[in-house]
This record gives C-alpha cells, sequence and structure tokens, in this order.
C-alpha cells in the first residue's frame, strides 16, 4: 500500500533539542511529503510556527551562525521571581524574522499552547498574532518571565502538554508524525562529523579531546568510584521538567497513537546549548531519513 505523502506534524518542546525538528522538516520536504498541518508546543511552537509563516531559512540562518558568547549575549537576565531572564533581547530579534502576521493568514493550519498558570489551564492558539503565541508557548518556568496577553500571563505549553497530537485537526487524512524531544537516553545518537551535504561539523579538536581524557584519568581514583555530580537549582528544575515532559508524553501517545515516532534523546543538548544548532539540525535530519526509510520499505 502506498503511504499517504500529507503530513500532520507534531512537534514537540524540549528546549535547544527543538533544532532537530528542522531537519525533520527539510527531509519530509525533499522525500516529497507535504506537511498539511502542525501542533506544536515550545519549541515545537517557535520551530512549526515559523514554518508555517514562510520563515523558517531565515530562522535557520540566524540560529546556525550564533556562537556559545552569541547565546549568553541574548540572555537579558533580571532580578525577577518569574524569571531570570526577561527574553526582550531574543525576541526582538525573533519579531524581526516572524514579523507581525495572523495564525489564521498562515499558509496551513497551525496550532500551539500555552498555560496560564494562575488557572492550571491550557490555552490553545489558533488565531490571533503569531509572535504573541509562540512568545506565550515559550516561557520557560523561572527561566523566562511569563508572557502577557489579554491580562493573562502566560508559561510554557510543554508544562501540561509537550506533545500535543491532540491539537491536530486532520489527522485521519494524513500520515501523522510527532518529534518528542525528551526521549531516552537510549535514543541519543553520536554528533555527526559531517553535514548532508558532506561539509564537516565544527568539532572539538583533537588535541583537546586527548587532553581531557589524559588530565581525567590523571585525577581519577582507582579505589572508589566517581561521585555522580549534584545538580544545581536549574539543572535540577530542568531535570525535573524532562522526567515530567517524558512521563506525560508517553500518556498522550498511548491515548494518542501516531504513524511516525521521532525520538530525540535528552541526551542530545541541554535547554540552551542553541550554539549547536547545525548539530542538532543534522541529527533530526538523520532520525527523519531513517523512519521514512522504513515505512517507505514497509509500504
Amino acid at each position: 500500500m502506498q503511504a499517504k505523502k500529507t503530513v500532520s506534524l507534531v512537534l514537540g518542546s524540549g528546549g535547544a533539542r527543538g533544532m532537530a525538528h528542522i531537519g525533520v522538516i527539510e527531509v519530509l520536504e525533499e522525500r516529497g511529503y507535504q506537511i498539511e498541518e502542525i501542533a506544536g508546543s515550545s519549541v515545537g511552537a517557535l520551530v512549526g510556527g515559523i514554518y508555517a509563516s514562510g520563515k523558517l531559512p531565515d530562522f535557520k540562518d540566524w540560529i546556525c551562525n550564533l556562537g556559545r558568547v552569541d547565546v549568553f549575549g541574548l540572555m537579558d537576565f533580571s532580578f525577577s521571581s518569574k524569571g531570570f531572564i526577561k527574553g526582550e533581547k531574543v525576541f526582538d530579534e525573533l519579531r524581526k524574522i516572524v514579523e507581525e502576521q495572523l495564525i489564521e493568514d498562515l499558509s496551513l493550519p497551525f496550532y500551539c499552547n500555552a498555560v496560564d498558570y494562575h488557572e492550571g489551564t491550557e490555552r490553545v492558539f489558533d488565531e490571533g498574532s503569531l509572535f504573541s503565541a509562540i512568545r506565550a508557548s515559550v516561557s520557560i518556568p523561572t527561566l523566562v518571565q511569563p508572557a502577557k496577553i489579554d491580562g493573562k500571563e502566560y508559561i510554557d505549553g510543554g508544562v501540561l502538554n509537550p506533545l500535543p497530537v491532540q491539537l491536530l485537526q486532520h489527522r485521519k487524512d494524513n500520515l501523522v508524525v510527532a518529534v518528542n524531544l525528551n526521549a531516552l537516553v537510549d535514543s541519543y545518537i553520536s554528533p555527526p562529523k559531517k553535514d548532508h551535504e558532506g561539509n564537516r561539523m565544527i568539532q572539538m579538536p583533537g588535541w583537546m579531546k586527548d587532553y581531557k581524557r589524559k588530565m581525567s584519568s590523571y585525577f581519577e581514583s582507582t579505589e572508589t568510584p566517581p561521585k555522580k555530580k549534584s545538580l544545581g537549582s536549574l539543572d535540577l528544575l530542568n531535570r525535573s521538567m524532562e522526567l515530567l515532559h517524558d512521563r506525560v508524553s508517553k500518556l498522550v501517545l498511548e491515548k494518542h497513537p501516531v504513524d511516525i515516532l521521532i525520538e530525540i534523546s535528552k541526551k542530545q543538548a541541554s535547554t540552551m546549548e542553541f550554539y549547536r544548532a547545525a548539530e542538532l539540525i543534522e541529527i533530526g535530519r538523520i532520525k527523519m531519513e531513517q523512519a521514512l526509510d522504513q515505512l517507505e520499505n514497509e509500504s
């Protein structure tokens, strides 16, 4: 039986790992699949909304040229108890890319979510300002200050629904592809050394790897096993959110099965490692290629 060539795409939450969404989208298009609708949460809302607006190449060019120092420079720190990053710098840059447009005017149906933390309820954005919807969906608790819309305050949609399959409206008509960014460690793959065009990826120099390995072995005790690294408050919060997202995503998939599930290990990158965008895009490409190869061989 011929595989469906129209896709309902679900893009999950997971910080910088969401750059893998770009690779997934690129491969779908290159293989002749037409994305008919997108549901996204948090970074999935960001990438999905930008794609639906036709601005994904601009966003990819911008994000792939950010180094570690550039990412740090976009963090306008605040003493607010609601989030230690105001978000104004990065959102000003994103506004230049997204521009002012309405969700209902996009080239395809787009849905994303955010959480009204006062009421503890999920809000689905399927109309109105695209930028405002994205801003609300990516407001990671305690990290980025909540978004204010119509007198209400919203935080990251992934808090309640990190893989929003149920937001899709036409899933029965299409191939349903979901990208989970909080998969277990066994979904991890080694960072690619080259991109899909054969260009070498930026890697840690060999001499630095050797030095790091030698120094680690020099200071490592042979008598007692190494202690597990103690997490700071923010790392602990991030780890807790990842565990919660993983569990909720599994429950969603049990209730709403999908045709293709792309799993990106939480080990691939931490929440704020956006300077690894090019590497993560390639990982998304690899995972999507493998899934489509399997699907098309079975058809």
